[in-house]
C-alpha cells in the first residue's frame, strides 16, 4: 500500500503542534513588548513568526489564546493599541527570552521580572529592548481569525534599530558572526545558526552551462 502519510485532521491539536514544530525548523523568535493597559511593558516569545514581504514591509506573527478561549497579554494588547515591537533573539538574550515565557500573571512585567532594560521607539509607544541585536517597530496591519484559540497578525514595519556594528548601511549586510542569531527547534531545544554554507543561485543560462560541462566530463 502506498504511503499516505498522516492526516492533521485526524490528530487531537496537541499531536499536531509536536508534529509541525518539529518539521519546520529552525524558526526564527520573535520576542514581542506591548503595553498594557496601565501602561507596562510587557514581552513574551514566539516562534510562530516570519518575515512575509520587503514591500510593503510585512511580518506575519502566529497569536494564540488561554485554554478558556480568552486572548493572551501580547493578542490583547495588540487589538487595543494596534502596536508592538518584534525583537530579534540572539545567543546574549536567549536566558531572558526564555524567562519572559513565564506565565505570569496578567498585569506583571515580565520585562520587569527579567532585568531588561527599554529605549525609547521611535514610530510607536511601545519601549523597545536595550538588549536585543534588532527591533522591529510594528504597527497592526490586519488580523485574521481561524479558530478560538488562534489569529495570524500581519503587522507593518516601520523602523528597523540594529545594535552598532551588526549592520553596513552602506549596503545593507548584515554581519552573522557578530549577529549570533538562535532558532527554535521543538520541545526544549534551539539551536545557533554558526555552521552555514553557501549556494548561489544561478541563471537558467549559468545552469545550462554547467550541466553541459557535466555531461562532457561524463562521457
Amino acid at each position: 500500500m502506498a504511503d499516505k502519510g498522516i492526516s492533521l485532521r485526524e490528530l487531537d491539536p496537541r499531536d499536531r503542534y509536536k508534529l509541525l514544530c518539529g518539521v519546520v525548523v529552525p524558526r526564527p523568535i520573535a520576542l514581542v513588548t506591548t503595553l498594557d493597559e496601565n501602561g507596562g511593558v510587557n514581552a513574551a516569545p514566539f516562534s510562530f513568526f516570519n518575515v512575509f514581504s520587503e514591500s510593503p514591509a510585512l511580518i506575519v506573527l502566529g497569536l494564540q489564546h488561554k485554554p478558556d478561549h480568552s486572548p493572551k497579554d501580547t493578542t490583547r494588547n495588540i487589538h487595543r493599541d494596534g502596536e508592538f515591537v518584534v525583537h530579534m533573539v540572539d545567543e546574549a538574550l536567549s536566558v531572558a527570552m526564555n524567562d519572559c515565557a513565564v506565565d505570569f500573571p496578567s498585569g506583571d512585567s515580565e520585562v520587569a521580572a527579567a532585568g531588561l532594560a527599554t529605549l525609547p521607539s521611535v514610530d510607536v509607544k511601545v519601549p523597545r529592548l536595550a538588549a536585543a541585536p534588532f527591533a522591529l517597530e510594528c504597527r497592526r496591519h490586519v488580523v485574521m481569525t481561524f479558530s478560538p484559540d488562534r489569529e495570524l497578525l500581519v503587522g507593518e514595519v516601520l523602523r528597523v534599530h540594529a545594535r552598532e556594528g551588526l549592520v553596513d548601511t552602506a549596503n545593507m549586510y548584515v554581519d552573522l558572526d557578530a549577529y549570533r542569531p538562535i532558532g527554535r527547534m521543538f520541545g526544549n531545544l534551539y539551536t545557533t545558526q554558526r555552521d552555514t554554507f553557501a549556494l548561489v543561485r544561478e541563471s537558467h543560462a549559468q545552469w545550462l552551462a554547467r550541466q553541459g560541462a557535466k555531461e562532457l566530463k561524463d562521457a
